[in-house]
């Protein structure tokens, strides 16, 4: 994990100049790409003003010039103000429901108190965050390992537009037309850390390129905050370990607005008479007005606490741990999942559908 073996705040930065390092040509990359077996994008170019912002140039983004390797420029598509401190929001590609309901409401809640939201563009909780962000009338910042004219993923275009034209921007360091490579998408998380106060890392396993992102906050002197899961999640072992090692936990949406008003000065609102982060208690009535039966809440609680397959669950009522037979387990589960309370998770386990 680098750096995360030590989670807390460096020693005051000192502003550092760009890596010397050659860097591939687009041609070289376009040649690398294609004998990798990758085909080229082929979908619109984003709409928007674009901009070059040289390192050390007017507008390029002050919390860049402390970070280790800033780079020499960048390619902005979008209003180049939303590039100032912003809170990153980042997570797993493969997130379970839980994940994604995380990074999807966390963000909202930044965005909602006008903090800019950072992060990847990438399939799972990076999409999220933007979407989150999006759905507040906020600003979200989509950070790129390719060109911004080689979007990827590729369906992700029109979500990426929707940031644009939210005054928002697509940046990248490579240029326009960069295809992706698998060593950007490392470095690229060093300026999604660059362009925040704050990490927060919402769903990560064992091991996860996520801590590459923490440990370039941690480089510059940035807060790293971490979800806790289960501990027999898998899906959460990253996240648990960051927070064991010093990460701050957030664990509701009081404690992210303590978070808030602490990085960035933002004074907390009264919450809502229902979380907007758990949703509810277990056994509350859903969003259209139902209420779980009494066996789908016992069911509903214990999956909150840690999801688990139908067999793992047909054992717990064997053993006696759950207070349910194997009929009202079958019963309850497709209830739960009608609902939209529970999901099946790609490894075959149920869990909350969301938070």
């Amino acid at each position: 994990m680098g750096d995360t073996a030590k989670v807390g705040k460096a020693v005051a930065p000192v502003r550092e100049q760009p890596s010397r390092k050659r860097e591939p040509s687009v041609r070289e990359a376009r040649e690398r790409h294609r004998a990798e077996g990758f085909t080229r994008y082929a979908g619109p170019k984003l709409a928007g003003p674009r901009t070059v912002l040289e390192h050390g140039g007017e507008g390029y983004p002050e919390a860049l010039m402390t970070m280790q390797s800033p780079p020499k420029r960048l390619f902005v598509v979008g209003d180049i103000d939303a590039l100032q401190d912003g809170l990153a929001v980042v997570g797993a590609r493969m997130a379970t429901p839980y994940g994604l309901s995380c990074a999807r409401t966390f963000a909202k809640l930044a965005a909602g108190a006008g903090v800019c939201v950072v992060s990847g563009g990438a399939r799972g909780c990076d999409a999220q965050a933007h979407r989150g962000a999006l759905e507040a009338g906020g600003r979200t910042v989509v950070v790129l390992g390719s060109g911004c004219d080689e979007l990827y993923p590729a369906e992700h275009y029109a979500l990426f537009q929707d940031v644009v034209d939210a005054g928002g921007a697509v940046v990248s360091e490579q240029e326009w037309g960069f295809p992706p490579m698998r060593y950007a998408f490392r470095a690229r998380n060093r300026i999604i850390a660059g362009l925040s106060r704050a990490t927060l890392v919402v769903e990560a396993g064992m091991p996860s390129g996520t801590f590459s992102t923490a440990d370039a906050a941690l480089a510059t002197g940035r807060d790293v905050l971490a979800v806790p899961g289960a501990i027999t999640s898998k899906t959460s072992r990253g996240c648990n370990r960051l927070i064991a090692q010093g990460a701050v936990p957030i664990v509701d949406d009081e404690s992210f607005r303590d978070v808030l008003f602490g990085t960035f000065g933002i004074l907390r609102q009264e919450a809502a008479p229902a979380s907007a982060v758990d949703g509810g208690a277990p056994g509350g009535k859903d969003e259209d007005g139902g209420s779980p039966s009494d066996a789908a809440a016992v069911l509903l609680e214990a999956l909150q606490a840690c999801p688990a397959t139908h067999e793992r669950l047909a054992a717990l009522s064997a053993a006696g741990s759950l207070r349910l037979t194997r009929s009202q387990i079958a019963c309850a589960l497709v209830d739960l999942q009608r609902e939209g309370l529970v999901a099946r998770y790609p490894d075959g386990r149920y869990g909350p559908a969301r938070v």
